[in-house]
């Protein structure tokens, strides 16, 4: 036997150890695979942001030149055919620009770069006409995206306030920069089949996306984990999250713009970025496979003579588990017994001690129960108590609290670790569980099955003995049913009191 054991134990270690090193080392090629993806996304998202920077930049220029030569020729000169050619010739020269607009103090169109001027044309209502007739700045304005009422292109207007002479206002001049122009600069890169770039606003609404999906400009993607958990709180960085617009899970690349309110985000599908090491990892296991089962082959001899002893031991387990749950198992509810819970409070209470944190116990007692075997027979009476019996195991949330039967009707609630408050709060959702089931009982006033609790709980080292622990409750139970049943009390320095009337 012990050379067998011997062999058995060499030829388990010769399996744990190639296995271990092959494991090892996919883990180490994985994260080296998913480093250099994040490496990737993060140079992307900079180049990204970089080119929509510059973009935005010119475009703020050639509105900014427009406000310059207004300002030296007056905005009369603004509806004057030279204006009109320096428009055309501006917008003609920044690729990204749709068109140049001026628009006076009341939002009627004073000139623009386009072709023809729609007669009685008004923006007034647009929200960065609003915001400049009411913001006195200088800056540039960088609106939501918009579809044009002309084209019906998608834009985003940049626009800058335009005053007169004595600083009021006087009108607006826009640049609407083309949603179209980012798309087609995002498909110049490679980003694999569910990769995805998206240009945004610093609150999440989306300008413009590769892949485009139908109805996603404008969407708000703010609230996704990416935007709740890392662009809001860091200015550049990489994350791996799922996208909450097609729940792909991806490694992103985000930086926020410097000059403009928006966030460039670059991403690489994690199934894509591990397809390679996915493959590489199929062909090592495979091989590990082979090598392991022709060890495992050689140790079958060895093992195949204790087989017998391990298959009769292993059954011995699964019985002795068995009868230990059926010694501490009500069978009709599943609650734990009497017995079990005589065990567990031995163990809060060793040799006579005080307990040595808060406890709290809840007993709980049928109303009437005896008039209701009578009127439904004790079937039905059974049913009843496994029916009170699932009302107490679905309030209970803690993996310390144990649900009893105590004894015929009788159930309890031992709560280690919680307090009186907690426990009362537990009782009243049991009590009101079991009020919802609304079972029928003709024997109870309320015409339906209720149940009475009595609640006790005391803080560390204030109880001196698992009987005083039992006895309160059981008090503050007696109680609950004196005082007109359907009811929680709970004990408080040897004063019952009413912790919630009946309904």
């Amino acid at each position: 036997m012990p050379v067998l054991w011997l062999a058995g134990l060499f030829t388990l270690l010769v399996c744990i150890s190639i296995t271990s090193i092959t494991v090892w080392q996919l883990r180490q090629t994985r994260i080296h695979e998913l480093e250099i993806a994040n490496t990737t996304v993060a140079n992307l998202s900079r180049s990204m942001a970089q080119h929509v920077d510059d973009a935005f930049d010119q475009a703020h220029i050639a509105v900014s030149s427009v406000v310059e030569r207004l300002s030296f020729d007056g905005f009369g000169a603004a509806s004057g055919s030279r204006m009109h050619d320096y428009l055309r010739a501006t917008a003609a020269s920044v690729q990204q620009i749709q068109g140049l607009f001026i628009y006076d103090k009341d939002g009627n169109w004073a000139a623009t770069s386009l072709n023809h001027m729609p007669a009685n044309a008004n923006n007034a209502d647009r929200e960065y006409f609003r915001f400049h007739r009411s913001i006195a700045s200088s800056l540039p304005h960088i609106g939501p995206a918009i579809q044009s009422r002309t084209t019906g292109d998608w834009i985003i207007p940049v626009s800058r306030r335009v005053d007169d002479e004595m600083g009021n206002f006087a009108g607006v001049v826009l640049a609407t920069v083309e949603l179209n122009y980012f798309e087609q600069f995002f498909e110049r890169f490679d980003i694999g089949k569910h990769g995805v770039i998206t240009l945004a606003m610093a609150d999440g609404t989306v300008l413009a996306r590769r892949p485009l999906i139908q109805n996603v400009r404008g969407t708000s993607i703010g609230d996704g984990e990416l935007f709740r958990l890392y662009v809001r709180e860091h200015y550049e960085g990489t994350a791996n999250v799922v996208s909450m617009l097609d729940h792909e899970q991806r490694l992103y690349g985000y930086k926020k713009l410097d000059g403009y309110p928006m966030v460039v985000l670059a991403g690489l599908s994690q199934r894509e970025v591990l397809d390679e090491w996915r493959q590489y990892a199929w062909r090592s296991l495979a091989i590990i496979i082979c090598v392991v089962v022709a060890n495992l082959l050689f140790g079958v001899l060895l093992f195949q003579q204790i087989r017998f002893g391990l298959n009769a031991e292993s059954q011995l387990r699964i019985a002795s588990h068995s009868l230990e749950k059926l010694a501490l198992q009500d069978s009709l509810t599943g609650l734990a017994n009497r017995r079990h819970f005589q065990e567990i409070l031995s163990l809060e209470f060793r040799n006579g001690e005080p307990n040595l944190h808060p406890l709290s116990l809840i007993m709980i007692d049928i109303d009437f129960f005896k008039s209701y075997n009578d009127n439904y027979g004790h079937v039905a009476g059974d049913k009843c108590i496994v029916a009170v019996a699932e009302c107490i195991r679905s309030n209970l949330n803690r993996t310390g609290d144990l649900a009893v039967r105590y004894g015929g009707e009788e159930m309890a609630v031992f709560l280690p670790y919680s307090d009186m408050q907690g426990a009362v709060s537990l009782a009243e959702k049991i009590r009101l569980a079991v009020l919802t089931r609304a079972l029928e009982h003709q024997g109870n006033p309320i015409g339906i099955v209720s149940i009475s609790l009595g609640v006790y709980g005391c803080r560390a080292q204030e109880c001196q003995s698992m009987e005083d622990f039992v006895k309160r409750a059981d008090a503050a139970l007696y109680a609950a049913k004196h005082q007109g049943r359907n009811r929680t009390v709970a004990w408080q320095e040897s004063t019952l009191l009413s912790a919630l009337p009946a309904p």
